[in-house]
């Protein structure tokens, strides 16, 4: 790897000790995937994909009192994925909660207080979604990025145009630091063609969590072209199509390794360069009904008693949009509504980003959601169902995410609206 005089000066420790060995972590990172250079993050606001203090992670917490000690910190700022509890709107009995609090998440205070020194922009700064406009994280078309989270990595990468890898935990952090990150993969004009074409013949809108499955099993880290999702979400990156596509992507990276996928007519990238995207040897894949009803059949049920009736419905993974928040909360009044019914049926939690459940919660729709006794939270979905205790509950879900990382069943949106609103799920 060819490092500039500046690069070489911190990397024989001319800025501190501390600061070399995050440089020598980069560089060994960059080599291992051929990287030829380092490139300087255009986008300052970082954001960490490691925001739970779990106990065990002991060299973690180790590493981040090392950056305090030596003085470094983001040189500008970051967010962080959300916090694991919310005991308030996520209630949890006596044993869940001292499991959370002396084992689980032992270390959590500790853990946000380093955050604070080394850079966390602010006490509401811990959501999956930082490049909503409410959150305010939002890189600008061709940015490079130092980011990990992969349901962010993909959206920027892939809606806003944006350049990072799928980084791991506090590489995130070290490029943030040192304002560099190594030149490889999808950095590169190389690394950003599709080797799939994708082509979408369904008979109506696709389910973005199913469909968004089926593609990443399928191409894994490769990158997809996609043909015909135009018919069912448009041309512009208006609200709908930006929160179909946050659920899509977060499918594509979590049930696969995907980094980016361009969508013909609406991605960025697709816009401007079109199918001179598409490298000659690329793959084809066709989704059809019968291939989505296929990949959904496939999912797995891990509850103890795959007969039992959901205890618990999460919504919300990634972190919901603003106008998700409202289009659900209205479902669920109305869906409550044609069953007779005032409360739901089933303990239900939407999640979403601090600044977005701030601007609902100053709005009737709050209340209405909250008269049903579902609640809002801003937690980490995925994280308050790592509790070992959990997976004894039957818990229902509409993110492919949080059934790929945990014990929670897949239901498709109009069947987990069923279930919330006690309608029977047709088998």
């Amino acid at each position: 790897m060819q490092l500039t005089s500046a690069q070489k000066d911190i990397l024989d420790g001319k800025e501190g000790e501390v600061k070399a060995k995050v440089m020598k972590t980069l560089v060994l990172f960059g080599d291992i995937f051929g990287a030829t250079k380092l490139v300087p993050v255009t986008h300052k606001q970082g954001h960490l994909v490691t925001s739970f203090g779990i106990g065990l992670l002991k060299p973690l917490f180790r590493t981040m009192d090392e950056l305090i000690a030596a003085g470094l910190c983001a040189e500008g700022k970051f967010t962080v994925d959300p916090r694991p509890v919310d005991y308030a709107n996520v209630k949890c009995n006596l044993l869940e909660k001292l499991v959370f609090d002396k084992f689980m998440y032992s270390e959590q205070t500790r853990y946000e207080q380093q955050l604070s020194k080394v850079g966390l922009r602010d006490k509401n700064a811990f959501t999956c979604t930082c490049y909503l406009p409410e959150t305010g994280n939002v890189p600008k078309k061709g940015d490079v990025l130092s980011w990990a989270e992969s349901s962010a990595v993909v959206y920027a990468n892939s809606v806003l145009g944006a350049r990072c890898n799928r980084n791991s935990g506090m590489l995130d952090l070290f490029g943030s630091i040192v304002g560099y990150v190594p030149y490889f993969g999808l950095l590169t004009d190389e690394g950003r063609k599709a080797t799939w074409k994708v082509y979408v013949r369904t008979t109506r809108k696709p389910e973005a969590q199913v469909l968004g499955s089926a593609i990443g099993m399928k191409v894994m880290e490769d990158v997809p072209y996609v043909y015909g999702l135009d018919r069912f979400i448009g041309t512009e990156l208006n609200d709908d199509a930006v929160a179909y596509l946050k659920d899509f992507g977060a499918a594509t990276a979590s049930n696969g390794a995907v980094g980016l996928y361009h969508i013909d007519k609406l991605t960025p990238e697709a816009k401007e360069l079109g199918e001179s995207l598409i490298a000659p040897d690329a793959k084809v894949y066709v989704v059809d009904d019968a291939e989505l009803e296929r990949v959904y059949k496939s999912y797995p049920v891990m509850w103890k008693d795959p007969s039992a009736k959901a205890k618990l419905c999460f919504v919300g993974c990634p972190h919901l949009t603003y106008g998700q928040l409202c289009d659900w909360t209205e479902k669920i009044v109305s869906g409550l509504a044609e069953k007779g019914r005032k409360k739901v049926a089933v303990r239900t939690v939407l999640c979403a980003a601090p600044a977005v459940a701030a601007k609902f919660r100053a709005t009737d729709g709050y209340k209405k959601l909250v008269a049903t006794g579902a609640r809002l939270t801003e937690i980490c979905p995925l994280m308050y169902t790592n509790n070992p205790l959990t997976k004894g509950t039957p818990i229902a879900t509409n993110s492919n995410k949080l059934r790929t990382y945990s014990v929670s069943r897949y239901y498709k949106d109009a069947d987990i609206l069923q279930i919330i609103c006690g309608g029977e799920v047709k088998k």
